[in-house]
């Protein structure tokens, strides 16, 4: 039946409620509780290492050994990945945005319930071979994970060059039981094969080994069917055109001091974002936006 109740006279929301804490190894950190969720966000590398939905089993996986130290990446959640994906000679893996702590700048709790913070990356002296730039990432809680990572070029006349990606890490309940649909066709870079250059032929991916892809020139919504969690989760993106998918399988596992022998178990990471041939160029004064919305579902 059509609820025609007049909006000043019905159900009112819980507000959302923001609070601060001292996190691992005293880690300053912000825990976000709503009506349907809790999550937790670490200044350093604004850094989402939890959410997790009412009654429901976590969604974002976070590693037992992970290092909770001040410079050092924190393994699980959401690692937010700027301004490069993988390695560089002479400056580490994957940027240092992730490695930074960042200032929150802005709280909002909004009628619908939602919570909205806003970090900001302080200018560290990492940037100063780039143009100038503002970096913002904006995490909003409710019933579902939206994260959006903005990018302004500051400079008047050079253009901004860069990667970005959010390397979320998804709890399940067993690697080999779950499904990954939505990438079809695509063409992607086999980094376990040297980075050849291969098409996804198959409807649903299946992981029963290493697996690192990056899937180049994707859009559209990715879900991780997981059979053992009875759950279905959707991940729809804005200003994404890569899709990374990453297992570290046995002996990868068990060469990473931050990561337990046995946990590739009970992740995946299905990572949106723009990197290799998709890197972004940003013209002088322009901005961008890469916008990730996670949801999960009850299977049928």
């Amino acid at each position: 039946m059509k609820n025609t109740q007049p909006a000043s006279e019905s159900a009112p929301v819980t507000p959302g409620r923001v609070t601060f804490i001292d996190g691992q190894n005293e880690m300053p950190a912000v825990e976000i509780t709503t009506a349907w969720s809790r999550a937790e966000i670490y200044l350093q590398g604004a850094h989402v290492t939890q959410f997790v939905k009412t009654n429901e089993h976590p969604l974002l996986f976070l590693s037992q050994c992970s290092r909770f130290s001040d410079g050092q990446p924190i393994r699980g959640g959401v690692p937010v990945i700027f301004p490069w994906f993988g390695m560089r000679e002479g400056l580490g893996q994957h940027g240092f945005a992730r490695n930074r702590a960042w200032e929150l700048k802005e709280v909002l709790t909004e009628l619908d319930g939602s919570v909205s913070l806003r970090f900001r990356l302080p200018k560290y002296p990492d940037a100063a071979t780039l143009p100038p730039f503002r970096a913002d990432y904006i995490v909003t809680v409710k019933d579902t994970l939206t994260l959006c990572l903005e990018v302004l070029n500051e400079s008047e006349d050079e253009p901004l060059t860069f990667e970005s990606c959010l390397h979320t890490y998804f709890e399940v309940g067993d690697v080999t039981a779950i499904s990954i649909k939505g990438l079809k066709g695509m063409d992607y870079l086999d980094k376990v094969a040297n980075f050849s250059r291969k098409t996804e032929n198959e409807e649903s991916i299946r992981i029963s080994c290493e697996v690192d892809r990056t899937y180049l020139d994707t859009t559209g919504p990715v879900e991780i069917i997981d059979t053992r969690l009875g759950r279905r989760v959707v991940i729809e993106k804005q200003g994404s055109a890569s899709t990374v998918v990453w297992n570290p399988w046995v002996a990868k596992a068990q060469q990473m001091l931050d990561f337990g022998d046995d946990e590739y178990q009970r992740m995946v990471c299905v990572e949106s974002g723009n990197v290799a041939s998709n890197q972004t160029s940003l013209p002088p004064g322009k901005a961008t936006s890469l916008t990730v919305r996670l949801a999960s579902y009850p299977l049928a």
